[in-house]
């Protein structure tokens, strides 16, 4: 049975030349060899979880398939997953040779989006797979973001803001499907636009564990980054002196590289040279 949203988006449970066809029973539950039907080329799911699939293949184990699966004919023999990949997978752990399924009557745009609302309607996708769904329906049906928002009952930002991840690049995505990163930091990366910033910042986010507002406050001093101090130039010191300052800084320049905010103050005097260095108990990157 489609998903009441089907409705909102053209689907019907029969169409036209199913009416004319008093033999055809949209309903009726069939069963169909397993090794027969192929998964849904518009699934939006990337990622599904074999524990989960090992759980629910124990329950069908022990209770039986209590919901059919949905398939539309490719050919005499071959059939397309519309829903239900998860008990497709269970049950082909199982071992099971054929499956309970009903047949639909459906074309690849009908397929697509049945799979994308399914799926949507179940709030177990990664934030890039929905942002995903979204913007394909947006595609199939040729909606703007706030016509898509109005069927699916959600606001036009939330559309917007999902959509918008899809910009950033592949390893910031991939990192948000992992679980490496949250939607929140995410967000944060799009004010950057440099996509080899985005990825910098990234890998600081994962290697220093930063939160959301250690990210926010990183990529502001990206963005702004404070004006460095002059360096006095080294006047009257030898050759000796001038190499250990120069040591120095470079060593400085190091610390300051792994993310530890030091204030260095350096001051020429008749006598001495001097280089004040404080380094903050409680560090903002850290």
């Amino acid at each position: 049975m489609l998903h009441p949203f089907g409705r909102l988006f053209g689907l019907g449970d029969k169409s036209d030349s199913d009416n004319d066809n008093e033999e055809y029973n949209p309903d009726e539950v069939l069963q169909i060899p397993v090794q027969r039907v192929q998964p849904n080329r518009y699934q939006p799911r990337a990622i599904f979880n074999s524990e989960k699939i090992k759980e629910l293949a124990q329950t069908i184990h022990t209770h039986g398939m209590i919901q059919p699966i949905v398939v539309r004919r490719l050919n005499e023999e071959d059939f397309e997953l519309i829903a239900g990949e998860r008990r497709w997978r269970a049950v082909q752990t199982l071992g099971w040779e054929t499956i309970p399924a009903i047949i639909r009557e459906m074309n690849d745009s009908q397929t697509a989006s049945v799979a994308l609302i399914e799926n949507l309607q179940r709030e177990e996708l990664t934030v890039i797979e929905e942002a995903m769904a979204y913007a394909k329906l947006i595609e199939i049906h040729e909606l703007t973001q706030e016509a898509l928002a109005q069927r699916l009952g959600k606001s036009q930002s939330t559309i917007a803001n999902k959509i918008r991840l899809l910009k950033l690049p592949e390893s910031v995505q991939q990192a948000i499907m992992d679980k490496k990163i949250t939607e929140r930091h995410a967000r944060a990366l799009i004010g950057l636009k440099d996509p080899e910033a985005q990825e910098k910042i990234l890998q600081e986010i994962i290697e220093k564990h930063l939160n959301v507002k250690q990210t926010e406050e990183r990529i502001a001093k990206l963005a702004n980054p404070a004006p460095k101090k002059k360096k006095p130039k080294l006047k009257g010191v030898n050759k000796d002196m001038r190499i250990a300052m120069n040591t120095i800084r470079q060593s400085l320049d190091m610390v300051t590289d792994t993310g530890i905010n030091l204030e260095t103050n350096e001051e020429d005097h008749d006598d001495y040279y001097q280089i004040t260095i404080k380094i903050p108990k409680k560090n903002s990157n850290k």
